[in-house]
This record gives structure tokens, sequence and C-alpha cells, in this order.
């Protein structure tokens, strides 16, 4: 069974960074594509990024381009998310997700989630 756990959240001031970490405790992991997204109070959850089962291909939001790398080890099991020059407007609760089809990166698109961790960035 997909159970994904994320780590690394926390209180960072603006300009700093923070990276997150979720591993994936099924035998599958490499055999998807992950996906990182957030949601802010009030606001639907968003796209972050994504990378491909073997790493070869990432996307991102415009909003994080040039701040925020995604990438993953499959002999851990685990796909990361480097934060850097971060903003208040990042503050948010970050999930990892998989993807289990070809199409957009909709969050119809990904079927398991993990629970989340906070992210506050303060100014």
């Amino acid at each position: 069974q997909v159970q994904l756990i994320e780590s690394g959240g926390g209180l960072v001031q603006a300009g700093g960074s923070l990276r997150l970490s979720c591993a994936d405790s099924g035998r599958t992991f490499s055999g998807y594509t992950m996906g990182w997204f957030r949601q802010a109070p009030g606001k639907e959850r968003e796209f972050v990024a994504a990378i491909t089962r073997s790493g070869g291909s990432t996307r991102y939001a415009d909003f994080v381009k040039g701040r925020f790398t995604i990438s993953r080890d499959n002999a851990k099991n685990t796909v990361y998310l480097q934060m850097s020059s971060l903003k208040p407007e990042d503050t948010a609760v970050y999930y990892c997700a998989r993807k289990y089809g070809s199409g957009s990166d909709s969050t119809s698109n990904y079927d398991y989630w993990g629970q989340g961790t906070q992210v506050t960035v303060s100014s």
C-alpha cells in the first residue's frame, strides 16, 4: 500500500531556504511521476512541481521557477523539494502526491497524497 509521508516544513524568514522530503512506503515509487502541491488558508490546492519516474524531466509552476527544485532518489523512495528565496506568499501546507495518469498536473490526476507539512515564511 502506498503511504506518503512529508517532512521538513517549518518557520523560516523571507529569503531563507527549506528542503521538504516525501518518503513512499510502497514498492512502486519508481514507476510514477511525483508532484508537490500547496494550499494556503482560504485558497485552492495548487500545483508546485513535478518530476517524472526517472527524474529526467521536471515541471514547475511559474511562481516558483528559479527558486524551487524538485528531485528524487528512487533507491530511497523519496522525492524532495528544495525551496530557496522563500517569500511570505509561499506560506502554505505543502503536499506530495503520486500521479497515476499522463494528463495535466491537475489534482484530479494524482491519486495518493501525503498528510502535508506546514511551511511558514515570515517577513
